[in-house]
């Protein structure tokens, strides 16, 4: 069996699963709330995000294996949102510049008996002390949009300093526990 269902309208998501052979034959993105709730942990919140995604689409598509997964950034304990303008989006980036800080990207597979299953992969990232410049420079490329936090595959990648962990799961979707997940509910 090949024929799975991925809940994201994320490219980013499409084509890192095509890069390993798993390539969804519906793309169906889940109009959900994304409201963190009160006192929720930032691990709690990305894996019930990527059940919430897959379970959505899932109830319209019933009998078949869907993949739902969301990523976050966070600070200490607070989880970066997405920005609405250049504004926050500069807040955003002198939070995290000179700071470590680790990104979330949780996978959630449900089967076509309804069964879900989820992993959590987190990975560690040390960016270096931007300067005002380099931080107006960045947003004004404009490349955060559409994601919280920014896009580790754009020109910021020349300010990482270190990634402990998963690449794939900074862009998006960890692939080695996307694949277990599929492999796992028999997509090959």
């Amino acid at each position: 069996m090949s024929s799975f269902i991925l809940a994201s309208a994320s490219p980013q998501r499409k084509a890192l699963l095509e890069q390993i052979g798993l390539i969804p034959d519906i793309i169906e993105p889940a109009n959900i709330d994304e409201t963190p709730k009160k006192g929720e942990k930032p691990s709690a919140y990305v894996k019930r995000m990527a059940i919430e995604k897959a379970r959505f689409v899932a109830d319209k598509y019933r009998g078949r294996v869907v993949l739902g997964s969301d990523t976050i950034i966070v600070v200490g304990s607070d989880i970066i949102q997405k920005s609405k303008n250049d504004e926050e989006q500069i807040k955003v980036m002198k939070k995290l510049s000179g700071k470590s800080h680790k990104v979330l990207s949780a996978v959630c597979v449900i089967n076509e008996q309804g069964k879900s299953s989820v992993r959590l992969n987190t990975t560690k990232i040390l960016m270096k002390k931007l300067s005002d410049k380099e931080i107006i420079d960045y947003v004004s490329k404009k490349e955060w949009i559409g994601c919280a936090g920014y896009k580790i595959e754009g020109c910021l990648a020349g300010y990482v300093r270190k990634i402990i962990g998963s690449y794939s799961g900074v862009v998006g979707l960890p692939l080695f526990e996307a694949r277990n997940l599929l492999n796992g509910a028999g997509i090959r």
